[in-house]
């Protein structure tokens, strides 16, 4: 898989539940449509673990594709154009990366 993972904060004006719901939501709703999407992981940030340079993180997403070459074709997408128009210019922070994924334990059957 490839990744496209983002770490994001509310806009200051938003409740913490709200963005949540939002993300969740209407933004995946949204988001939902991208051509080539495998799948799609959500977390919501409860507490941070290093202090001061955790704070501030309300949710991670890692939306995953078959390769590089897929995401690039989402990104190039008119659905890719939607989501980030329903972002807008609402605020808050965002740190967006890219990668490879590796299976360094898999799920454990029970």
């Amino acid at each position: 898989m490839y990744n496209l993972i983002v770490l994001a904060s509310k806009p200051s004006a938003w409740t913490h539940e709200h963005f949540i719901e939002w993300w969740r939501g209407e933004h995946a709703e949204v988001t939902y449509p991208l051509p080539g999407l495998r799948r799609w992981l959500h977390t919501e940030v409860l507490e941070g673990m290093s202090g001061e340079r955790s704070d501030g993180w309300d949710g991670l997403s890692v939306l995953s594709f078959d390769s590089k070459e897929a995401l690039e074709t989402a990104l190039a997408s008119d659905e890719w154009q939607r989501a980030v128009a329903h972002v807008g210019s609402m605020g808050g922070r965002s740190i967006i990366v890219t990668g490879d994924e590796m299976v360094m334990v898999p799920e454990a059957r029970v």
